[in-house]
């Protein structure tokens, strides 16, 4: 780290220590873990039980070993009428507060790139609205920043507070779900009678899925690459992850050169149509437009299905394109992912751009200061430099527009239109956004 990099962190701790409302912010470990599964499982009203949440949470933890933790402690209040001994309780004190964050490589526009997976987010019910989540998502930033992790994303179960803190809507996703009768492909859907089409428990098809996957996910913006314990967690076949339904399957297409694509499913043969079952994919992706049309007619083809539920597709899902009838496919707008710039210089020059732009940008930061200022962005197909300047600048937006649009997924136009960033410059968004764009939606099919 640089002197002035360790400066502006000991400047910004210094601003936010909150020992004095009788808490602190300090790094966590194994030890504290029971304690944090506790905070942030009331904090999110999860109906597991708490060892459950344990043992399922462990291993994912594990990769990082812990060290990756922040609690917010703080220390016992005796006398005051709080019980002592609780669930909560570490060594200092009680844990109030957490946050986490998991070490990702993402697919982003010119590569794979680390990214903080942010999680475990969670205050305790009585200590909100006392400073302790700002205190807790600033320290992580910086510690972000340390890393050398330019970007950080997360999965909001409250979208209204994380733009507080800088981050956005970086795609759009979407639950869909089509009746058999109305499922019929197109007749010209590329099929190839050279793939064979094989369903097995999903345990015993993880080689073929991770093949799939790690193709796929080196070139799909918005992908993560799945370490070990993360494919053991999509695997994961316990009554708790069934509700009810059927043991977790894969269906696998294969061609000569192995496996082109996979979907994993279970089957619900109770409800509103009697006899019949709802089949509901958790996940499908495929190499090859051949392979997408073996495994949707292996869906629609199944007997006894009455429908057939997708549980995350992206904005350009093939299903749209491959239907006859692509209206009955119903879907709804779901949970989508959240993209922050840590290191704005940073993760603007490490990106890819479609078109030539030269522009100054004037970014606001309230929780990583050392984003705040002016920054000249020059880029073209063959590389980019973004640099501090002094220069007038073009336009000035919060550093949560540039998490909106870095994916590609979205245009600035939008809050330039609704006065949520400021034009300097005539025409500079619109040369901006240009840039940015990408031919394909990003796609993340990966929760934390």
């Amino acid at each position: 780290m640089s002197q002035a990099r360790k400066s502006e962190r000991v400047e910004q701790t210094e601003r936010e220590r909150p020992a004095e409302r009788g808490w602190t912010v300090r790094a966590g470990g194994r030890e504290d873990f029971p304690a944090v599964v506790e905070v942030v499982g009331e904090a999110l009203l999860a109906s597991d039980e708490r060892e459950v949440s344990r043992e399922r949470l462990a291993p994912l933890l594990a990769e990082d070993g812990y060290g990756r933790l922040l609690l917010a402690v703080e220390a016992d209040r005796a006398g005051r009428g709080e019980p002592s001994g609780d669930e909560r309780a570490v060594g200092d004190g009680r844990v109030i507060g957490s946050v986490n964050a998991f070490s990702f490589r993402m697919a982003v526009p010119g590569g794979i790139r680390p990214v903080a997976g942010v999680t475990g987010v969670g205050v305790w019910p009585t200590r909100r609205r006392q400073g302790v989540l700002t205190a807790l998502m600033r320290r992580q930033l910086a510690d972000i920043r340390d890393r050398g992790e330019n970007l950080a994303a997360l999965w909001a179960s409250e979208g209204a507070i994380y733009g507080r803190f800088g981050y956005a809507l970086a795609n759009s996703e979407y639950r869909s779900s089509i009746r058999v009768e109305h499922a019929r492909l197109r007749p010209d859907a590329p099929r190839d009678p050279g793939l064979s089409t094989e369903l097995v428990r999903a345990s015993g098809a993880r080689a073929d899925l991770e093949r799939v996957h790690a193709t796929v996910a080196s070139v799909q913006t918005g992908r993560l690459q799945r370490s070990p314990a993360f494919w053991d967690a999509a695997l994961r076949d316990t009554p708790d992850t069934r509700e009810g339904r059927s043991s977790l399957k894969a269906v696998v297409v294969s061609g000569a050169d192995g496996p082109r694509g996979y979907a994993l499913y279970r089957t619900l043969r109770k409800g509103e149509d009697g006899n019949r079952a709802s089949l509901h994919v958790e996940e499908i992706t495929a190499t090859s437009p051949a392979a997408w049309t073996a495994l949707y007619e292996h869906l629609f083809t199944r007997d006894l299905v009455a429908r057939v539920d997708f549980a995350s597709v992206a904005q350009d899902d093939p299903l749209q394109y491959l239907l006859t009838d692509p209206t009955r496919l119903a879907t709804t707008f779901d949970d989508a992912l959240w993209l922050r710039l840590v290191d704005v210089p940073a993760a603007l020059a490490e990106r890819s751009y479609a078109a030539p732009v030269d522009v100054v940008l004037e970014v606001a930061d309230r929780h990583a200061p050392w984003n705040a200022g002016r920054w000249h962005l020059r880029a073209d197909r063959s590389g980019a430099a973004c640099e501090a300047t002094v220069a007038a600048p073009d336009l000035s937006l919060d550093v949560s527009r540039l998490g909106a649009a870095h994916l590609g997924g979205n245009a600035l136009t939008g809050y330039l239109r609704t006065g949520l960033l400021t034009e300097h410059t005539p025409g500079a968004v619109n040369l901006l956004d240009t840039a940015l764009s990408r031919p394909e939606a990003p796609f993340c099919d990966q929760d934390f």
